[in-house]
């Protein structure tokens, strides 16, 4: 399948994220709950739940201080994100402690909470589990994700260890309602770990996708395929490159690089292309409450993408794709 059709097949797929009775007008997608108007929601997978399409990245938020942490928070909550990222490594506990604080005690019931395990071994993954539970002041994990594989060696070795056994148990359990895994480095883990385990282990699969990726060592095209056709709710991180459209070569921070955003493609450029693709929620940091609420007013904004913008905005991050932008990619 030559490119341009092949985005024809992905924009075909997005359809199916709709929940019944909506479009991809934000007006059309719009509902409420107890804390007020949510983002538009997507379906999540073949798991049957709906989720925001935007979600509060949980690495910036364990970096923050306690006041800009709660702040950013009840930001996102304001501006109708219901979705919370984290992981059990952000700053030692951090991230998952701010928001076991500021954010689960009043709202757990109207949030969807995510978190991750790095571990290498299963004894690994069960103390992990545990501590995030407690950390996270809850009983009970929306998702919980086999974090940051790097490789297929990687991928054998935690499979090997039990990592994805506990994983599985732990929603036998109930403790975790549903698992997925998560990767940066390279597509061939992603490809690794679905060749290695049956059609329905895993509900989710979160992976870098922006207009970038397509031009080098690209998820979306060798990962994401697969990942629909097995009814795998896909959640995009990196959509500006974790800082690298920004001329950034660290993690989260801005540099001195040659820029994506915004010499050739805007903030909402960016993140539109994203939303045009079978993705259930963007997972984006933010320094500062005014972040998010740049997000979300993005994510009210959206109403699809044409091929020919998305033709355009690949043409555009082309010349600048590689390593440099996205450093984080081996």
């Amino acid at each position: 399948m030559d490119r341009r059709s092949f985005f024809e097949y992905l924009a075909a797929m997005t359809s199916g994220l709709l929940i019944p009775g909506t479009s991809w007008s934000a007006e059309a997608g719009r509902s409420r709950d107890r804390l007020g108007e949510r983002l538009p929601q997507r379906k999540l997978g073949r798991t049957g739940e709906q989720v925001t399409m935007l979600g509060l990245g949980g690495w910036h938020i364990g970096r923050m201080e306690e006041a800009n942490a709660q702040a950013t928070i009840e930001a996102a909550l304001e501006s109708g994100v219901r979705f919370f990222d984290s992981a059990e490594q952000y700053q030692d506990g951090r991230s998952e402690r701010y928001l076991g604080r500021f954010l689960t005690p009043k709202y757990r019931d109207s949030v969807f909470l995510m978190t991750k395990t790095a571990a290498n071994s299963g004894k690994q993954a069960e103390k992990d589990l545990e501590g995030s539970l407690k950390r996270l002041n809850t009983d009970q994990l929306d998702l919980w994700q086999i974090h940051a594989i790097m490789s297929s060696d990687d991928v054998d070795g935690r499979l090997e260890a039990g990592v994805l056994d506990v994983v599985k148990r732990a929603k036998e359990s109930g403790k975790v309602r549903y698992i997925g895994f998560t990767g940066h480095r390279r597509n061939e883990a992603h490809l690794s770990m679905l060749e290695k385990t049956p059609p329905g282990t895993f509900d989710t699969c979160q992976l870098p996708i922006n207009v970038a990726d397509p031009s080098y060592e690209s998820f979306l095209e060798s990962v994401v395929p697969k990942l629909v056709d097995r009814g795998v709710g896909v959640l995009a991180m990196k959509t500006l490159a974790n800082g690298g459209f920004f001329g950034g070569r660290d993690h989260g921070e801005h540099g001195d690089n040659p820029k994506l955003v915004p010499s050739r493609v805007s903030i909402r450029e960016a993140l539109h292309f994203v939303w045009s693709l079978p993705v259930s929620v963007i997972i984006s940091g933010a320094d500062k409450p005014e972040h998010v609420r740049e997000k979300a007013k993005l994510a009210q904004t959206f109403d699809g993408m044409t091929k020919a913008d998305r033709q355009r905005l690949i043409e555009r991050a082309a010349e600048l794709a590689g390593n440099q932008l996205e450093f984080y990619k081996a």
